[in-house]
């Protein structure tokens, strides 16, 4: 191989080096597809490797086949118990965070909400508000409210009516030791449910909270795609679905790095963010 062929072929190389490179760094900031992928800063707490902090029912993977039909069907059977989004001739919506707390993602959501001074939902896993206090006791402090996702995050239609009723009991009692309240507020992981369930969940004294905008960041989507599913899908009186932790088989960069652009376009856009007790104007705290 003559020199001159050499040095072109060793600048062709060079240049598709450089271009793997970049597009490299582009995927690790908007596409992470694993956990490892995760900024060194946001290394997760070790209590999140400790068996309280899974998903007792599985990740959403595995568990997300339940059709937002059956959810429209439950909201009209029970239509002062169960929601799915408010007032439809108010300019108004609420972002919601299910799963947390954590130590990775949780923290940066609550960081961005308040550079926008936003109060947003958080359905949080009594487990998880155990492993977690303090950043429980920031939410409270920053103005959030904290609504109810089961103790230990099941799937409540596989589980008898006693097992469902203790789920949501011990959850609002860790809650209440740390916000000062019982929530009025419930999610069913997954967003599992049928009406015998919902029958026997209104015993409790609480509204069900379901959503009628998902962004789907439970699937590890990149910025853009988050940005899409709620923006392209928003309206009035829209009850946004994220996620402020999740499964070890779920990464949520794209979600939290979606988040402020979701924000400022939409105040943009002219619409008031909201929390949903105040979207509905329903109370978030249990009668003592």
């Amino acid at each position: 191989m003559s020199k001159k062929r050499t040095v072109i072929v060793l600048a062709a190389f060079l240049f598709i080096a450089f271009l793997g490179a970049f597009f490299s760094e582009y995927e690790l900031r908007f596409v992470p597809n694993k956990p490892d992928l995760r900024p060194g800063e946001n290394t997760p707490d070790p209590k999140e490797l400790e068996g309280k902090f899974e998903l007792k029912g599985g990740s959403e993977r595995d568990n997300r086949g339940f059709p937002q039909r059956e959810i429209v069907d439950l909201v009209s059977q029970f239509p002062d118990l169960f929601y799915r989004q408010g007032p439809p001739d108010e300019k108004k919506v609420a972002l919601t965070f299910d799963d947390g707390p954590d130590s990775v993602y949780t923290p940066q959501i609550l960081d961005i909400l308040r550079e926008h001074k936003v109060k947003a939902t958080f359905f949080l896993i009594g487990e998880r508000v155990k492993l977690f206090p303090d950043v429980v006791k920031r939410m409270v402090k920053e103005g959030h409210v904290i609504g109810n996702h089961t103790m230990t995050h099941p799937n409540i239609v596989k589980l008898s009516n006693k097992e469902t009723v203790k789920e949501i009991r011990d959850c609002e009692n860790v809650i209440k030791t740390l916000a000062g309240y019982r929530p009025a507020l419930f999610r069913s992981p997954y967003g599992s449910l049928d009406p015998e369930k919902v029958r026997e969940i209104s015993k409790l004294k609480v509204k069900i909270i379901a959503w009628n905008v998902d962004s789907l960041d439970w699937k590890s989507l990149t910025a853009e795609q988050v940005k899409s599913n709620i923006l392209e899908n928003v309206k009035e009186g829209s009850i946004i679905l994220q996620h402020s932790s999740g499964s070890e088989e779920e990464n949520l960069t794209g979600s939290v790095a979606a988040l402020k652009d979701i924000i400022k376009t939409l105040k943009k856009e002219g619409y008031k963010f909201v929390t949903v007790p105040d979207l509905l104007d329903i109370p978030y705290k249990k009668k003592v």
